[in-house]
């Protein structure tokens, strides 16, 4: 608020307009609001009861080179519970990186500073996703345990997954969805923030936490109902931001 009022006291300009995003999230049910340093906002949502948050501003990730769309969740899964499907041209970009940094630097140990994308690329196995042919060469995918990548990325998170390559990410920007430290995380290079693309975004975010929740938690059937879209503002607790080093979150 001050530094609206400072800038019409000024003249100055009152930044971006999205207004369009304002009015859609809160049609949604979802809490909008700018980021403090006026270069992004933050969208606060829920599926049922389980919050989610959504940013949108400047990338904390060399990868993406443009502005970049987070959006985070809390599933209490399993630590072990390591996965990552990523966009096959950032997985090869990454793979190629990890290899220059440490053989010309003749490092035999990954520093923990490194992002997790990029240490997991060296640590875990690759897993064969069964996706339909023209949909497979979009995406790759690691894991601790690759059987179990396996049972995340099915029935409607993989038919999400088709859906988006066909729309979202259909010129292959830089993306990952993972599952860390009890959450699922997802990072997506995106220019432009409409509606449309927020919304494609979110309905994949979900299809992936829900599966995640499925193979994290067989035990428990309290994730069988979540609804497809949320029905509740929600003010999140978690951070407003993550680490730009990926050594916590």
């Amino acid at each position: 608020m001050l530094d609206a009022i400072k800038r019409w006291i000024s003249g100055g300009p009152a930044g971006p307009d999205w207004g369009s995003v304002s009015v859609w999230a809160r049609k949604e049910g979802h809490g909008f609001k700018r980021a403090r340093d006026a270069e992004g906002f933050v969208i606060d949502g829920a599926f049922g009861e389980r919050p989610w948050r959504l940013e949108w501003g400047p990338p904390q990730r060399a990868y993406i080179t443009t502005h970049e769309l987070r959006i985070r969740m809390e599933l209490q899964l399993s630590s072990a519970l390591q996965m990552m499907v990523l966009s096959r041209s950032l997985m090869e970009m990454l793979e190629r990186e990890t290899f220059e940094r440490y053989t010309e630097s003749n490092q035999t140990v990954i520093d923990v500073s490194t992002p997790e994308e990029m240490r997991w690329l060296a640590m875990f196995p690759k897993a064969s996703l069964e996706l339909p042919k023209d949909v497979r060469s979009s995406f790759g995918a690691v894991a601790a345990d690759p059987q179990t990548a396996l049972a995340w990325v099915d029935g409607a998170f993989a038919l999400q997954l088709g859906q988006a390559a066909k729309t979202l990410l259909r010129e292959e920007p830089p993306f990952v969805l993972m599952t860390l430290r009890g959450r699922v995380y997802m990072r997506l290079q995106l220019s432009v923030p409409e509606p449309e693309s927020i919304a494609q975004a979110l309905a994949l975010f979900h299809a992936a936490a829900q599966a995640a929740s499925h193979v994290g938690s067989p035990e428990s059937d309290s994730h069988a109902d979540w609804p497809t879209t949320a029905s509740t503002a929600w003010q999140s607790d978690l951070p407003p931001q993550e680490p730009k080093d990926g050594r916590s979150r």
